[in-house]
């Protein structure tokens, strides 16, 4: 099916051809005067808005997806399309910067779990590095959590329908305003948007030069049974298995004490969780090494290991990865639930069998039978040969926490292995970059009392430092704005651009006052940082990539 509807949607837009466009290089108004005339059949301009330097744009609780703005903008023409072509349905959003700031560079952000909407927040970072930037809203408006929106057509749509047709359609209208054509394309997302965007450059390897892939969900069809297969390891509440909220801190201390020095360095990050040998009879009731009021029973640390470990059928056919040392601090984004309506079941409910009465209680493995057949929206991004965005010098930087306790990190991995293997190649070092990032979890942050170096320009990071913790600029890396030694999409660039691979990411935390606490380099797999033996171990030069 991909393989017919993309050339349909290239074909839709031939209108807005590169020749076409560059016979007309006038300045364009801010206006939807300067878009309509060179629209193709079922796509219209909704709004268009100037937003001046410093302002902020968004369209609030009506986008539930996404009801915060993009906050101190530069001065951009915000641009809403909508359109309809067959039974796809779809809006996107762009910010087109001045043409004074604009470097002939188009930048597309992904978005979240299966929220609609278009995501404006994120989009607040493209203009400042002088991208025209891109969001779609893949076809719906609904909260991440939210499933029950699901019918074929929108499910494709949110599978990769609707952001292949805004990319294509949005590009064309950024080089129609601003009557040149467009030098470089990249695309920055992580969690769902990593999906989409490895799921985006292996249908139409034309759409962008480089990808900026982090924490990417990109197995749909076996991570969601994966999801449902967790909660039956900890359901009901009232099972003796059960772990409480509480429990996983406990399981997060015991990583921490057991795990921290085994890459010979005691700094509270667990840097090397796949050489951890947890112990975790030594938090067992009526061990003598237990705390007798804190600590777990035999069924409960049976559970523990169950989440740790790959999903294997009984008939022995692999299926996901189970979560990694380190990520227990995040494992209530799902471990948490148990009420008739939770978060663990909504894929079976309403993207595999329709039934809003189906419950956790019948699941077998029979469900991932029933996944791979039916694959919801076809989203699974595996196909994992993509020797044609090598060869037109695309670039891949993908980047995942160790401390993910959302998307397990082992799925980076096998997604970079079996790309190898695709291609038949021991080694992607040449276009295709892995980095695990010790101690962050989904996407950005870290845990207080770890406080690892997590940001580095990473999808949607400079996002949440300004909009949850009041602090950076809404772009880049605090104090190190575009400085590519700190910001992934800029080394990025300057791979796709100027050929300089990147060796490393210098990532950065924080203190409660805003300086700078810690750095360390990130390093592409299979390297990692080593301590070279002197220097304070909270700065990056203390460290090399080894």
């Amino acid at each position: 099916m991909v393989a017919v509807i993309v050339p349909v949607l290239w074909a839709l837009f031939q209108p807005l051809s590169h020749a076409a466009v560059l016979n007309c290089r006038q300045s364009k108004p801010c206006a939807a005067s300067s878009f309509t005339s060179v629209l193709p059949a079922g796509a219209s301009i909704e709004k268009v808005a100037s937003v001046a330097n410093g302002g902020s744009y968004g369209e609030g609780a009506i986008d539930l997806g996404y009801p915060g703005s993009a906050l101190n903008l530069p001065a951009v023409c915000a641009v809403t399309v909508r359109v309809t072509q067959g039974t796809s349905k779809y809006r996107f959003g762009l910010f087109l910067p001045t043409a004074a700031s604009w470097n002939s560079k188009f930048l597309a952000v992904g978005g979240y779990s299966q929220a609609g909407g278009i995501n404006w927040p994120d989009m607040g970072q493209g203009p400042h590095y002088g991208m025209a930037t891109l969001s779609s809203d893949l076809g719906h408006n609904s909260t991440g959590a939210d499933l029950s929106w699901a019918t074929p057509d929108t499910l494709l749509d949110w599978g990769y329908r609707a952001l292949n047709g805004s990319v294509f359609l949005g590009k064309a209208l950024t080089q129609a305003y601003y009557g040149k054509s467009i030098t470089y394309s990249y695309w920055s997302g992580c969690s769902t948007g990593g999906r989409q965007g490895l799921k985006e450059i292996q249908i139409s390897p034309e759409s962008f030069d480089g990808a900026l892939i982090g924490s990417a969900a990109w197995d749909t069809k076996h991570l969601f049974p994966w999801l449902t297969k967790l909660a039956t390891y900890n359901l009901p509440a009232s099972d003796p298995k059960h772990i409480d909220v509480a429990q996983f801190a406990l399981l997060a201390q015991t990583v921490q004490s057991q795990c921290d020095g085994q890459d010979g360095q005691a700094d509270n990050i667990v840097s090397s969780p796949e050489t951890c040998a947890l112990d975790l009879s030594a938090i067992q009731c009526g061990d003598p090494r237990a705390n007798a009021t804190n600590c777990l029973t035999a069924p409960q640390v049976q559970t523990a290991r169950n989440i740790y470990s790959d999903y294997v059928t009984a008939g022995g056919r692999f299926v996901h990865n189970g979560f990694s040392p380190s990520s227990e601090a995040q494992w209530s984004t799902f471990l948490s639930f148990g009420a008739p309506e939770d978060f663990d079941v909504r894929y079976e409910r309403y993207w595999l069998y329709g039934d809003p009465a189906w419950n956790w209680t019948q699941y077998t493995d029979a469900v991932v039978d029933d996944s791979e057949r039916i694959d919801p929206g076809k989203a699974t991004a595996d196909a994992y040969d993509i020797s044609a965005f090598k060869n037109r010098g695309g670039k891949v930087l993908m980047y995942h926490g160790l401390a993910d306790g959302v998307v397990p990190t082992k799925s980076s991995g096998l997604y970079y292995n079996r790309t190898a293997a695709a291609m038949g190649t021991p080694s992607l070092q040449d276009f295709f970059r892995l980095f695990y990032v010790p101690g962050m979890q989904h996407c950005w942050f870290t845990p207080p009392e770890v406080n690892a170096p997590w940001a580095f320009g990473g999808a949607g990071q400079a996002t949440q430092l300004l909009a949850q913790a009041g602090f950076g600029q809404g772009w880049s890396t605090p104090g190190f704005l575009g400085n590519a030694k700190y910001d992934a999409l800029v080394a990025l660039m300057n791979w796709v651009e100027k050929g300089t691979a990147v060796d490393s990411v210098v990532a950065t935390t924080w203190s409660s006052t805003g300086a700078v606490a810690r750095q360390r380099p990130l390093c592409p797999w299979p390297k990692k940082a080593v301590y070279k033996g002197n220097g304070n171990k909270n700065d990056a030069g203390s460290w090399s990539c080894a």
